[in-house]
């Protein structure tokens, strides 16, 4: 079930000077092959942790392969990430235009047209492809492990054919370890989407109210009114609106500039049943018509707003954006949780609400090197430009 790389296939890697015969990296085909134990003992804290990737992997999101790669290490897991292989369409991130609507012309003749075999290391599902290590790892040693993960991934992308390889949203905080592994690998940048967060470090809506511009807050008060029009229900369960959720969701992402998965029915019962204790989802009613959805995951400490979909004009005429934001921001209130994180996408609506951005970088690497030569020259049309209010 799984792929075992020895210390003789990494030597031609940069690793630490003092090889360890006991350490090996590992690349399995499903996370219960790594257990629930070992992996969230990398990712302490972290909301998407064993359970919701589980939840994805058993989801049958069409297109995907699922990986798990681990460093061990005396056979404990000191290091992992989560990630897939899929055939990638390189305008996927090209903004709406004339470049993008030639090229999917051109697949009309050439289907194969700019579609390479992608293995990348992160999850497309997830909110970032941040590494994971074991709370004894310390921070000096994680770039060498992470080049091992790295080493180990490359091995597996080319028994299984894949020309192209990338790495998925690594955040900003990471930058001044994990870029040069990065770079020493071969792996060029290009910026990612940020992701917006919030601050829940006030009591009530009316002293998050105070802090946003007058004109904000007048407006606010205004589309705040739209919860008398509205009925709200929070569930763990969907089978009896699953349908009407799926419409939604497919709705909104048929929407949007950006299109990568297609989400399921499975994912979104999956979530709500893997994470339970975890999750939820918040509806949204005008009378009996089921308008808008938001699936949320959290910790103590952090609720992440995973996707909210909408009916598209009635949705906008009962401001129900808005409305699941402040619905959000009570939880937090409620349950003290000090991180509301809207994701990404969508960033003039959250800086106004007063969000902060964490830029992401996308790392990619083709194992031809004229290839990546050229990849590399077009590498600015491909990347995502950076929001005004995103950190560093």
């Amino acid at each position: 079930m799984f792929q075992t790389v020895s210390e003789s296939t990494l030597r031609g890697t940069r690793l630490p000077a003092k090889d360890n015969p006991l350490v090996q990296t590992r690349v399995v085909n499903s996370i219960r092959e790594v257990g629930k134990e070992a992996w969230n003992a990398c990712f302490e804290d972290e909301v998407e942790d064993f359970d919701c990737l589980l939840a994805i992997e058993e989801a049958g999101i069409e297109g995907f392969a699922w990986r798990y790669v681990t460093v061990i290490e005396n056979g404990i897991v000191v290091a992992a990430m989560p990630a897939f292989i899929t055939s990638y369409q390189l305008e996927t991130t090209l903004e709406a235009g004339p470049v993008r609507r030639f090229i999917r012309r051109m697949r009309g003749f050439l289907p194969g047209i700019l579609t390479l075999k992608l293995a990348c290391l992160g999850s497309p599902c997830t909110e970032t492809g941040k590494p994971g290590f074991c709370a004894n790892v310390p921070p000096e040693r994680q770039p060498d492990l992470l080049a091992r993960l790295i080493a180990g991934f490359e091995k597996h992308a080319d028994d299984e054919g894949c020309s192209l390889r990338g790495v998925k949203d690594i955040p900003e905080p990471c930058a001044p370890a994990f870029a040069p592994v990065f770079a020493q690998s071969g792996f060029a940048s290009i910026p990612g989407l940020p992701t917006a967060c919030l601050d829940v470090d006030f009591h009530s809506i009316e002293s998050y109210l105070s802090r946003l511009s007058s004109g904000t807050r007048k407006d606010m008060r205004r589309k705040l009114k739209s919860f008398d029009r509205i009925r709200i229900e929070t569930r763990t369960e969907l089978a009896d609106v699953m349908p009407r959720v799926l419409a939604l969701y497919n709705a909104t992402r048929n929407r949007s500039e950006w299109q990568f998965e297609a989400l399921t029915a499975a994912y979104f019962a999956g979530i709500l049943d893997r994470m339970s204790g975890k999750s939820f989802c918040t509806l949204y009613f005008a009378e009996d018509k089921l308008l808008a959805a938001n699936i949320l995951v959290h910790n103590e400490s952090t609720l992440i707003d995973k996707f909210f979909c909408m009916d598209g004009e009635e949705g906008r005429a009962y401001d129900l954006y808005y409305l699941s934001w402040f619905a959000n921001l009570r939880y937090c209130i409620d349950h003290r949780v000090a991180r509301y994180q809207s994701g990404q996408a969508y960033y003039e609506n959250k800086l106004r609400l007063g969000s902060r951005l964490t830029a992401n970088t996308m790392y990619f690497k083709h194992r031809n090197r004229a290839v990546q030569w050229l990849l590399t020259l077009v590498s600015p049309m491909f990347g995502v430009d950076e929001p005004k209010g995103a950190s560093s």
